[in-house]
């Protein structure tokens, strides 16, 4: 049988929010961050994920809307989750928070699920190549 650490339960409010994130009408890119959906690109919401340490519970993860123009012009608009683990944080940290992300990823049933391990890594070219893997 498969367990995952349970940090934190996913607020019902949440759970809400995000599921109309996904159905929104907009046609731009946009991520939750916080609180609000915000009108922003790859490279400026780099500038926002914190670069040492995760935050606990939900400033720490990103749902990202992205305007993505296939190769044969399609245009669709994945919900990625986009979280940071840097590099030289304490173990404990990274086990708190891996359990932290795994319930939010169940519970908001995310599939494009990536990871960085530097905001530097976060470009536009970065998420189209991962993406790219799903067409």
């Amino acid at each position: 049988m498969w367990y995952s650490l349970v940090v934190c339960d996913v607020d019902p409010a949440l759970t809400e929010k995000l599921r109309r994130f996904r159905f929104r009408k907009e046609t731009n890119n946009a991520a939750i961050l916080s609180e609000y959906p915000w009108d922003i690109s790859p490279e400026e919401l780099k500038s926002e994920l914190p670069e040492r340490q995760p935050r606990y519970p939900s400033a720490t993860f990103v749902v990202y809307s992205y305007k993505y123009v296939h190769d044969d012009g399609r245009i669709s608009y994945p919900l990625c989750f986009i979280f940071s683990s840097p590099a030289g944080c304490k173990p404990e940290q990274q086990m708190m928070y891996a359990g932290s992300k795994n319930r939010l990823v169940q519970a908001a049933e995310l599939t494009k699920v990536f990871e960085i391990r530097t905001t530097e890594d976060l470009t536009e070219d970065w998420l189209r190549e991962r993406l790219a893997f799903f067409r």
